[in-house]
């Protein structure tokens, strides 16, 4: 009785072979009409605009950051300006004691005073010695004398006049200014202190310029041009936040690095922009209009390694292609040529036109005429829901059911 099972079970599973062979629904099989569609989320390709850009960081300063040093040596006797203040040019910014540089210049005005009295009385002196030397009433001798001290009464006023000129800028410049319009950077100095000409009393950025500085390898470098336009970024912002140009390119890399300096001049400045803030430079190499643009997600990837028999070196060989659909139903692989790249979207050089319908989900696991069924809802099939009024009914056939199953095994087992 065994064996008869045994015959009958392996006959029912002949005969389900032959009638299942040809089925379109076999898993199995592979191609023609045998073929399961494969599940794929797709996209109709655009025309966009596209740039190539480079992207670094640097940090934001002011073109020129002037450092004020005092110009007379004596205690500071009052600040003006701290840290962060705006100042104007012109504006003060500390008070150094000047009493003495007051005497000193009253005693140059005097002293100049004296000198211009002497230089008047000798030069009256001088016209009449020469007119009496021109007549021959006096000798050469004191005529020379009536000269000398003219010339040195004439040098004197000289003087006199230089020292009160100097003596006045030391006056004026007991007030500590600011030579520039800008902003505090940093103040060194405080009240009784003694200020001395060779101390950094502030530092003063000015706000008339800023840049910035980033150092690029070498492809980048090379790309980088004068005048091209560049967007900054914060870290925490997603819209750029300033605009700006290339300005200056450093003629050579530097040879510890490899990195080529770019500076950028901002054009732009919003105010989330300040000195020393750290931000992303967005240089705008090359911008191509209405191309053929789709996501990189949608690139499948293929690699060949090469080997190079004269040098016995290994290379990679790159392609890329999409899975194009046609009739919602098939898909063709189609190769591609790729032109610039702007983060997660490349451009198709050759390959796409707009209106294609690509696949950008399952994609990888595709062949070349592959049928694809594009998904549009959920992929999971939701359980009918069961009205309660039923819910007793189904348990209960179920239950028996389970009965006469048991009873058919027990009866099996007794025949054996």
């Amino acid at each position: 009785m065994k064996y008869f099972s045994i015959s009958i079970l392996l006959g029912s599973l002949i005969i389900l072979q032959a009638c299942g062979g040809n089925s379109e629904s076999n898993p199995f099989q592979r191609g023609g009409q045998g073929q399961q569609a494969t599940s794929v989320e797709t996209i109709t390709v655009e025309s966009a605009d596209i740039s190539r850009q480079i992207r670094s960081f640097g940090n934001i300063k002011a073109q020129d950051i002037v450092q004020v040093t005092p110009q007379v040596t004596n205690r500071i006797t009052q600040i003006y300006a701290d840290l962060g203040d705006t100042v104007n040019q012109g504006e003060r910014l500390a008070k150094i004691y000047d009493v003495p540089f007051e005497d000193q210049y009253q005693q140059a005005l005097a002293t100049l005073e004296q000198s211009r009295a002497s230089f008047q009385r000798d030069s009256l002196q001088f016209e009449r010695q020469k007119t009496l030397y021109d007549r021959d009433l006096i000798s050469s001798t004191e005529f020379d004398n009536a000269r000398a001290t003219y010339q040195n009464s004439k040098a004197q006023l000289q003087s006199s006049r230089a020292n009160l000129t100097q003596s006045r800028e030391n006056l004026e410049n007991t007030v500590i200014r600011s030579p520039v319009f800008g902003v505090v950077l940093n103040r060194s100095v405080a009240e009784g202190d003694l200020a001395s000409t060779g101390q950094v009393a502030y530092e003063i950025a000015n706000l008339t310029g800023y840049e910035t500085r980033v150092y690029l390898p070498l492809e980048e470098w090379q790309a980088a041009d004068v005048g091209q336009p560049v967007t900054f970024r914060l870290s925490n912002q997603r819209e750029s936040s300033a605009r700006g140009r290339v300005s200056r390119i450093s003629p050579r890399l530097d040879p510890t690095t490899g990195l080529g300096e770019v500076v950028i001049t901002l054009t732009e400045r919003g105010n989330s922009i300040f000195q020393g803030v750290l931000v992303e430079a967005i240089i705008n190499v090359e911008t191509r209009e209405q191309a053929v643009v789709i996501p990189r997600s949608a690139l499948v990837e293929n690699v060949q390694t090469l080997i190079e028999p004269e040098s016995n070196t290994i290379q990679l060989n790159r392609t890329y292609s999409v899975f194009v659909v046609q009739d919602d139903s098939l898909a063709l692989k189609r190769d591609l040529q790729l032109g610039i790249e702007q983060g997660d979207r490349v451009e198709v050089a050759s390959g796409l036109q707009a209106g294609d319908q690509i696949v950008v989900t399952g994609q990888n696991s595709l062949e070349d005429s592959s049928k694809v069924r594009i998904a549009t809802g959920s992929p999971f099939r939701e359980s009918p829901e069961v009205p309660i009024e039923n819910a007793e009914n189904l348990s209960s056939e179920g239950s028996e059911q389970m009965q006469n199953a048991s009873a058919d095994t027990s009866s099996t087992n007794t025949n054996d």
